[in-house]
Parts: C-alpha cells; structure tokens; sequence
C-alpha cells in the first residue's frame, strides 16, 4: 500500500521549520519569532512526524539539515515569499512615506521633474533628501537609495535608471564645430572624465580644465553660464538639451557600462509600490 500524502502542515509549524533552517539554531529561531525555545522545537518534531522524516540532525549544541531537510527548505522559502508577495500586491495599503536618497544632480536633474508623476503613481508622500543630509531622518533600510555602478549591491529591489551616455555640452553662445580649444570644465565623481573621454576618441587631451566641481550639476551649471564646456550625462541632461539650454557637441557619444540605479529593501517598500515607483521613475518627463 502507498504511504498516504500528508496533509497540508499547520503555518506555524513550517515557520519554525524555515527559521531554524535559516538561523542554524532553535533559540535564534525563537528570538525572531517571538516563541521559546521548546515551542519551536516542539512545533519542529510536531511537523517531523506528520511529514514521516526527519528534518533536523539534534546535536548537544548545534541543529544540522538532514538531506531531506534541505531538500525542502527552498520549496518552503519560495512559499513564504509567493505568499508574502501576493498578499502585499493584493491588499497592501503602501508606505504613506517613500523617503528617497540620492545625489543633488540626481535630484534636481532627474527626481525633480518626476515628482509628480512618482507621488501620484506610489499614493505616497515622496520624500528627496541630498547625501549630506543621509541618516538625519532615515535608515539605510527605511529608505531608497540611488546610487551610481554596475548593479551589483544586495538589495531586494534594482532598477537602472537609464543607459549612460557622456558627451560635450556647452551653452549656445559657445556652440561651435571647431570646439576642441574651448575651455573645459571637469566634474570629480565616479563617470569617465575628459582624460577617457578624449583617449577614446583621439582628440586633444588639452586645454586641461582650470575650473573642477564636485558635481555633476554644478559643472552643468557652470556649462549653462557659458564658463566653458562640460562632459555630460545626456540623459540627464535631456530637457536642458531639449529646450536649447544646453547644445550638445559633436557627433562622440561615450556609452559607459555604470549608470544610476534605484535601490531599496523590503523594508522600504512594497512590491506594488515599488512597481508603480519604478514605471513612474524611468517615464518621459
């Protein structure tokens, strides 16, 4: 006779199951559930017979899988997280607050034009707070974070915000074909310079820039005022160019592998949040 399936096994017990999995302990299983101890090992061996095998090896000191244990113990994560998923996509309210960090040419050059479409899409009341202003009023986990690289942060939600693009840009008044003497203007921070710039394309690597910001709006700013010209971000700099603020000089674009990407964990934001975020964000102005 074929042994029977067992019925479905109580929440809780598989809670205990998946925390002592995670946690290599029944005690720290107990901590973060708020049980003691013997409940959850009682709450395991209750879940052992009614499955007819073992899950755990019991040692003096220490808990360890057994195959069939870790077996399982994916299954049941891919559970947790498809229910805890579909109940927050199906009946979630959303954070009141969506409190975003992010550099002040982000804000200003990105963010700022997509405000509105960002509050009205999340129903949230959207916060945008420079770094120097990072930890005043939030934590790295109760908020979201963009940040310039390739991607490869820990976070539960990614999103790149656009495909890097750098080329000159200039004021009208300075907007030449023969632009290579004009004044540069360089920009610390993590994108390619006009060093890179100019050993990709071959051109002049002089004159050197005599004015340096430490932000990408500040040499922006300083390239609308017709101090000199300015490697930018094109998409970035997208309405500037648009509305004739800034002209773009040259047909040398250089496409780099690192862009701004929007960042957050769990315990910022939801999922369905964040998906109405994430369409809000990247949105044409």
């Amino acid at each position: 006779m074929n042994k029977p399936i067992p019925s479905l096994p109580p929440l809780e017990w598989v809670r205990a199951f998946e925390a002592a999995a995670r946690l290599g302990s029944f005690t720290a299983a107990a901590e973060e559930t708020g049980l003691t101890q013997p409940a959850i090992s009682q709450r395991i061996s209750q879940l052992e017979k009614l499955l007819g095998t073992q899950l755990f090896l019991r040692q003096s000191r220490t808990i360890t899988l057994t195959v069939e244990g870790e077996t399982w113990l994916p299954h049941v994560q891919s559970a947790f997280r498809t229910l805890s998923d579909s109940s927050e996509m199906l009946f979630s309210r959303g954070r009141s607050r969506l409190t975003i960090l992010a550099s002040q040419s982000v804000i200003s050059m990105w963010l700022a034009p997509r405000l509105a479409q960002m509050t009205r899409a999340t129903g949230a009341q959207v916060s945008l707070q420079s770094f120097v202003l990072t930890g005043q009023t939030s934590t790295p986990d109760s908020s979201l974070h963009i940040r310039y690289g390739a991607g490869d942060w820990p976070h539960h939600y990614k999103l790149p915000l656009f495909r890097e693009a750098l080329a000159p840009v200039c004021a009208p008044s300075l907007a030449s074909t023969d632009w290579h003497h004009l004044p540069r203007i360089a920009c610390t921070g993590p994108r390619p310079d006009w060093d890179v710039f100019a050993a990709r394309f071959g051109i002049p690597s002089t004159p050197i820039p005599q004015i340096r910001i430490d932000t990408l709006h500040g040499a922006i700013a300083a390239a609308k005022a017709g101090h000199g010209i300015a490697l930018g971000s094109l998409p970035l700099c997208e309405e500037d160019l648009r509305s004739g603020a800034l002209h773009q000089l040259g047909n040398d674009v250089m496409e780099h592998r690192e862009t701004y990407w929007l960042l957050a964990s769990r315990e910022a934001i939801g999922r369905k949040q964040w998906k109405a975020l994430s369409e809000a964000i990247v949105s044409a102005v």
